[in-house]
């Protein structure tokens, strides 16, 4: 028996996919210089660089836990052959395919310039704000074992030494003077007093207050100043004029409120009173009822990085190196960004 059939007609019309997929075909389409130089000219016939990319956003958006798992998927689940733009035929690729391409993608910074040309569509539908940010700090765990984690001096190929790192109680291991031989950018580091410390890398976001959509994202090194740093490096970069930033009581200090100051930007973070000193903000900007909003609205972050840790697999890299995590960390916020805007804008019906 004969069946003629494709995966469109398979897609009901209202499935939300379809207008995630409509918004993401239009990011990629300015993306189409970028591709024509990824796209390999000799060897056998190379997967478009855009469909691996939709790939990793297919990733994203169903919690799929690998690439392995994906290239399976795409064997029988015609949703996912109709996001990628396959036919009923088209033999699925391998998962090397994702390796063999990754380098390209690093190359190219293809991932990133596809979030920005998400953030400019939302931009252009009107649906951030230039006036109200917010920023705050996350951290996502590395690849690397805690076993993994030893002095810098120390010799990989000897065996018997590397057997007798699973215990390590009463040592001290400091970032100064160890180093994971797994993956070297990761730092030891702990969220707070009493907190367990892991192999981790800092990721900071700057979100607009309006709908709560990413402006900015960035996966760096650890470091103690990293998330007043970094907000000022985004805030720098995308804010135009005079706005509001908030933030927690980690951003109250003296030379970030400094900084975003001098940049014409309102500091409405919250006030970090010790017993040893005061807070950098006071009732001129405390007394102001945009001040309490800001510190009302800037609590929507923490719901973004829940849905990019529990949903978008962004809890724990699946790659080893600071630059292949941060690849993975634009494809989850570029994600995010397009579930909320396909809610956000009127669809056709």
């Amino acid at each position: 028996m004969l069946c003629l059939m494709s995966p469109e007609s398979m897609v009901p019309h209202d499935h939300p996919l379809r207008a995630i997929k409509k918004l993401a075909d239009e990011a990629l389409t300015e993306l189409s210089p970028t591709f024509d130089e990824m796209y390999a000219e000799s060897g056998r016939r190379s997967i478009p660089p855009e469909r691996l990319l939709k790939g990793l956003l297919l990733q994203a958006l169903f919690s799929i836990r690998s690439e392995t798992q994906l290239c399976e998927q795409l064997r029988y689940n015609m949703l996912y052959r109709w996001f990628l733009d396959m036919d009923m035929t088209e033999p699925a690729f391998d998962r090397s395919s994702f390796t063999k391409n990754r380098e390209r993608m690093l190359e190219h910074e293809v991932t990133a310039l596809f979030f920005v040309a998400v953030v400019d569509q939302a931009r252009g539908a009107g649906l951030m704000s230039s006036d109200h940010f917010s920023v705050d700090g996350t951290l996502i765990q590395a690849w690397g074992s805690l076993k993994s984690f030893r002095p810098k001096d120390d010799d990989d190929d000897d065996d018997d030494n590397n057997n007798g790192w699973a215990g390590f109680k009463g040592q001290k291991r400091k970032n100064d003077t160890h180093e994971s031989k797994t993956d070297p950018d990761a730092k030891l580091w702990r969220k707070g007093k009493g907190k367990e410390a892991k192999l981790s890398y800092g990721g900071n976001a700057l979100m607009e207050n309006r709908n709560g959509l990413l402006v900015d994202f960035r996966i760096n090194e650890i470091s103690g100043t990293l998330e007043r740093e970094a907000a000022v490096e985004m805030l720098a970069e995308n804010v135009d004029g005079s706005a509001t930033v908030g933030g927690d009581k980690n951003y109250d200090s003296d030379a970030f409120v400094t900084a975003v100051r001098e940049q014409g930007i309102t500091p409405h973070v919250a006030q970090n009173i010790t017993s040893h000193r005061g807070s950098n903000i006071d009732s001129r900007t405390t007394r102001h009822a945009g001040y309490r909003a800001s510190q009302i609205v800037r609590r929507r972050i923490e719901q973004i990085f829940g849905w990019m840790k529990g949903s978008g697999g962004l809890a724990r890299s699946r790659f080893r190196g600071v630059e292949r995590t941060r690849l993975a960390g634009y494809v989850v916020a570029a994600a995010y960004n397009l579930l909320r805007m396909s809610r956000l804008i009127p669809q056709p019906s």
